[in-house]
């Protein structure tokens, strides 16, 4: 039973020092383009205005952002406090931003982990402020909840490249940074 156990152990430890560097982060970074790249940069082209300057009409974002604030103000996004409009504004920037630098692997590790607090932020606003009443829960028998279950399987893609960086097909790597 030990040679065994020695065989397993050897065996995956090799196989973990040959794939592991490369492959975990490689592999994330190929689920996320796959997945959520089209549907973030889905998202943001909802939140703003037409033409080349659309990018800061941000009018359609208040009602996805904040939407009991926006609903209470009447719909009129002039309504809008500074605050609400920087958040909005950047919140839309970075639902842009972040894919595409996770995608390219520039800036991984920032990157990943500015969108894990984009899906936490955004799964509070689904469940708090749109109202959501289908959110699922773990440990149930139904593995397609649409916040909860879902979210943990986008956080769990992105903390692989927080920890692992990028790996070597990336532009972190090719411009020497830590990946």
């Amino acid at each position: 039973m030990n040679a065994l156990i020695s065989l397993h152990n050897s065996f995956f430890r090799k196989l973990e020092s040959m794939l592991g560097p490369w492959l975990l982060p490689t592999l994330a970074r190929f689920t996320f383009a796959a997945t959520l790249l089209i549907y973030f940069w889905n998202s943001a082209s909802l939140k703003i205005g037409d033409g080349l300057f659309g990018i800061f009409d941000i009018s359609n974002a208040y009602g996805q952002i904040y939407p009991r604030a926006f609903e209470a103000a009447g719909y009129d996004s002039d309504a809008m406090s500074a605050f609400q409009w920087l958040v909005t504004l950047t919140g839309t920037w970075a639902e842009f931003i972040l894919p595409l630098l996770i995608v390219i692997g520039l800036l991984t590790r920032l990157a990943a982990l500015g969108m894990i607090g984009f899906a936490i932020l955004q799964s509070l606003t689904d469940i708090y402020g749109h109202m959501a009443t289908e959110y699922g829960a773990w440990f149930d028998r139904a593995p397609d909840g649409t916040i909860m279950d879902q979210r943990l399987f986008w956080i769990t893609i992105l903390m692989i490249l927080v920890i692992r960086g990028a790996g070597p097909l990336s532009l972190d790597r090719l411009l020497g940074r830590s990946n």
